[in-house]
């Protein structure tokens, strides 16, 4: 990337305050992990080219394109590189589109993982898709210990597992509301005639009046239950009917916070007397707070552990379930395995939420009673997909035995430090830079985004946004510091 943002006379809105110093000892502390990447971008047309051009033609007779980035050519996509059907190739400092909206860990054509979907084992679960809730394989426990529950979340040793990132959050919350009127019913009480009865109707008491609580800003996914609690952007939610669902502000802090100490502490303080005045006022129980450690969609927006352990300690006080939402920090993004591992909770979110990076899905927890107390009450014909759980266990062994979880904080501290020096010397141009120590998890704002970002693109280089004004940064975990 530094290579071509040295040409600062190209780029007419300062897109070259993000070349990152070269020199002779940089880039010494690691070995590439692909050998076979380019050794930087490449681009011989305009994006799309003629041939992309072409073939979104073709594909939008039959296929929506208008949310499409790029038509790839993933047969000569490598590592860090995406490669499109004209043969340009792309490095991806962001998730969309080039690390597959944050969802590709170890690289494009990782040999451990082709050989890993290439095995017998893999293939049976291709060919032979079980249903696992009632015909599961019999390596299935074996799998999920070895695989799925390996990286669990301190103190949560089971898993629901799931089909994509919203599915986990939706039967996280189906999981809430059982837990709360199993415990309002009693254990061992049957269900009453009238709830039995009124559930059919869509009325209560079958059918009760509970709520999931959100935040402001936050991004949970598009299904029903999921996008009541998503408050991103208009356009996901406008004509769908949602849940009377309430939200409560999410720090909106100040930077530097090294110079904002006592301002950001009161912000922080402020929000969660919000969170406790919702919850003691809404017009239904609460049965669970969800919230991102990263508000990753809403603008990359922080908050310090001491926010989420007040967060933590109130829904305990106030018997409510505390739900982290994972799916896009989890898997090493932001240095740590999971990034609630940052707050040092002194006890462990009741369900955790995973997707992307994981190429499966789910949520961890740890209390028996989450797990329902009937069957078929958490419940589909695939409840997951095998054939991803083997994929996540090999990415697990990539993780580890390349030690990328290390390597994401190592690269994520550099990339910060050179952007902050960055920051110092154009003020204009990078503003309010976050996510010091959360590994590559880094953003800024930035003036006229937008017109910035398409700039990038030409040159082979993708960053990304979020929210109105925020620039992100989303590597894989094979991004290393030579690619910055």
């Amino acid at each position: 990337m530094a290579s071509v943002l040295r040409h600062s006379s190209r780029l007419g809105i300062r897109a070259t305050c993000l070349a990152l110093p070269r020199s002779r000892n940089a880039y010494a502390t690691a070995a590439p992990y692909f050998n076979n990447e380019p050794s930087q971008p490449s681009v011989m047309t305009s994006i799309p080219g003629p041939v992309s051009k072409k073939a979104i033609e073709e594909l939008d007779s039959v296929f929506d394109t208008r949310s499409l980035n790029v038509i790839c050519d993933y047969e000569k996509s490598v590592g860090n590189y995406l490669a499109d059907m004209d043969g340009n190739l792309c490095i991806a400092l962001n998730s969309n589109p080039y690390s597959q909206i944050a969802s590709i860990p170890v690289g494009y054509n990782n040999p451990h993982l082709i050989a890993t979907m290439s095995s017998k084992e893999a293939v049976n679960t291709l060919v032979n898709r079980p249903a696992l809730g009632n015909f599961p394989p019999g390596y299935w426990a074996s799998l999920l210990k070895t695989g799925i529950l390996a990286v669990a979340p301190k103190g949560l040793d089971q898993v629901f597992t799931a089909m994509a990132g919203s599915d986990a959050i939706e039967t996280s919350y189906k999981a809430a509301f059982i837990y709360r009127r199993r415990i309002e019913r009693g254990e061992g009480v049957s269900f009453t005639p009238q709830e039995i009865e009124s559930v059919m109707k869509n009325q209560t008491p079958g059918s009760p009046e509970l709520a999931i609580m959100s935040f402001k800003k936050a991004f949970h996914g598009r299904l029903f239950g999921s996008l009541s609690t998503t408050r991103s952007k208009p356009v996901h939610k406008l004509d769908i009917p949602s849940f009377n669902w309430p939200h409560a502000s999410f720090p909106q802090l100040k930077y530097p916070l090294e110079e904002n100490i006592q301002a950001n502490k009161m912000e922080e303080e402020r929000c969660l007397a919000e969170v406790e005045d919702v919850i003691n006022s809404w017009y239904c129980p609460i049965a669970a707070v969800v919230v991102e450690p990263i508000q990753s969609e809403g603008g990359d927006n922080h908050a310090s552990p001491a926010f989420f352990q007040g967060l933590r300690e109130l829904t305990q006080r106030e018997g409510i379930l505390f739900i982290v939402d994972e799916v896009q920090t989890g898997v090493g993004a932001t240095g740590k395995f999971w990034a609630h591992e940052h707050w040092n909770l002194k006890s462990p979110p009741d369900m955790v939420t995973f997707s992307k990076k994981a190429q499966t899905a789910g949520y961890y927890f740890g209390n028996p009673m989450l797990r329902p107390n009937l069957p078929y009450r958490q419940f589909n014909t695939w409840m997951g997909d095998p054939a991803r759980a083997i994929l996540f266990r090999a990415i697990i062994q990539e993780i580890v035995r390349h030690d990328l979880v290390k390597n994401t904080a190592e690269t994520g501290d550099y990339l910060y430090r050179e952007l902050e020096k960055l920051s110092s010397k154009f003020p204009e141009r990078i503003q309010n830079l976050r996510g010091k120590n959360r590994g590559t998890f880094i953003a800024f704002d930035t003036p006229e985004r937008d017109a910035f970002l398409k700039k990038m693109k030409t040159f082979g280089i993708n960053i990304g946004g979020s929210g109105e004004t925020a620039v992100r940064l989303r590597p894989m975990l094979v991004f290393q510091k030579h690619h910055g």
